[in-house]
């Protein structure tokens, strides 16, 4: 048979066991950040296995990109949903995180353990360079990518001051930049519209199991006796897990804290990292500022998204209070870890399976992007200033409030993190080689020094 027909011929309805299969991959091998992660689902599930259509992935990708939450993983929620409904949306959102949080808490325990022994110090000291440049970077591509015109700016510059001078807290800056969104949308709608960003490319891969015109399945249409009913399963799942967890002061606040993390993630996971520093380490003090700044590192080169990283935020503050005595730690990080990445993602299966029909019939409309748009403007100052907070520990590790710059200058730090920053942005490195050859010369340098 020509390969013309085989090509307009659409593929075999995929059962869910090989859909599972494909899931379970992806979680495994779902490196790169969200732009790696969604060329990685466009590759396999639009070029090569066909399973949807070039126009109907970026459609639910645009889709993904207006909620909070990390779009990559909800993307794959959503065509796991449009495919085989609920069951199908909660099993690819579920492997789609399952083997990073696993990863991330065996590479968690070791860090804890094993941290303070010479060689692995050594690496993280070349870490903590790279990562302050991936966060520049991140500043850099968002505000590229957001600020389009002098309003924005003027947004992005205003929330930079706010939370770097006058300590706002994130959720008052999102809020505010949403109000600003409203009235721009109203009173300048053309400074507030949505980037374009995800045009479709023009290329026919065939026809497609959910193609182009393919109906909506049913279990995909708008009906308010399924969003309610989603809706209550939801809050019962949210409100049972925190009763359970009622006896444990520190889990209690945990699922508290990363349920407003998960509300306030517009703008991707480099704009929760904010929030999740001002609770963590300043307010509850689950962790420490180098410790985020490893954590990060950790995030990024293990699989899934990066917003993982609360996971070893989780993590250290079980392991840190001790929540179910000395000798028990694994488990009491272990725990920390789940309920920080329950809480984390529950909303975002709710936003799709839910909200995902609603959402759909309101997508374009300005009223509801505009705020969006100032809110990723915010984002960037917003990023920006945590930019500058690990700069400043990573330049001066012994700096204080009261002294920001006593203590040594680490000026190897300050040439490492420039070549990294460089190596990203000029020559386009990958995040995983950028860390890598960071610690690598971090581990030379502290060991002739």
């Amino acid at each position: 048979m020509p390969p013309e027909t085989i090509l307009d011929t659409a593929p075999a309805p995929v059962g869910f066991g090989e859909s599972l299969k494909y899931w379970l991959k992806l979680g495994f091998i779902s490196f790169g950040g969200p732009a790696g992660q969604i060329a990685m689902m466009h590759l396999e599930l639009v070029e090569r296995r066909r399973w949807i259509s070039e126009r109907r992935f970026l459609h639910a990708l645009n889709y993904c990109m207006l909620l909070p939450g990390p779009e990559a993983q909800q993307l794959a929620t959503y065509i796991g949903w449009l495919m085989h409904g609920v069951k199908g949306g909660v099993a690819a959102g579920v492997l789609f995180v399952l083997p990073s949080l696993l990863i991330l808490i065996a590479l968690t325990w070791v860090y804890v353990s094993f941290g303070s022994l010479p060689v692995v110090a050594g690496i993280l000291y070349g870490i903590k360079p790279a990562v302050t440049a991936i966060v520049v970077f991140a500043a850099y591509r968002i505000g590229t990518r957001a600020l389009r015109h002098g309003v924005l700016w003027a947004i992005a510059a205003a929330a930079f001051v706010a939370i770097f001078a006058l300590d706002i807290p994130f959720p008052y800056i999102v809020l505010g930049a949403a109000i600003l969104g409203m009235a721009g949308g109203k009173f300048m709608p053309d400074k507030f519209k949505a980037a374009g960003g995800h045009g479709t490319s023009g290329r026919d891969y065939g026809a497609a199991l959910i193609d182009d015109h393919t109906p909506t399945p049913s279990h995909a249409r708008f009906s308010w006796a399924r969003l309610s009913a989603l809706v209550i399963i939801g809050l019962v799942l949210w409100g049972s897990v925190m009763a359970l967890l009622s006896g444990q002061s520190t889990l209690f606040t945990m699922g508290e804290f990363f349920t407003k993390a998960a509300l306030v993630t517009f703008g991707g996971a480099y704009a929760v990292l904010p929030y999740v520093y001002q609770g963590g380490v300043e307010h509850y003090q689950w962790l420490t500022t180098h410790q985020m700044i490893d954590g990060l590192a950790l995030g990024e080169t293990t699989p899934g998204p990066l917003i993982m990283v609360v996971a070893f935020v989780g993590f250290i503050g079980g392991w840190s209070k001790a929540l179910f005595g000395p000798d028990t730690l694994f488990w009491a990080g272990a725990a920390g870890a789940g309920v920080a990445t329950f809480f984390t993602f529950l909303p975002s299966f709710l936003f799709i399976l839910a909200g995902g029909p609603l959402v759909e019939r309101t997508h374009g409309d300005l009223k509801f992007t505009a705020p969006l748009t100032a809110i990723t403007a915010a984002v960037v100052g917003v990023v920006l200033n945590l930019a500058v907070f690990f700069a400043w520990h990573t330049l001066w590790p012994a700096a204080i409030k009261t002294a920001p710059f006593s203590g040594q200058f680490e000026w190897f730090s300050a040439l490492l993190g420039t070549a990294a920053f460089i190596a990203l942005w000029r020559y386009q490195a990958g995040v995983v080689k950028v860390i890598g050859a960071c610690a690598l010369l971090g581990l030379g340098y502290s060991m002739l020094a």
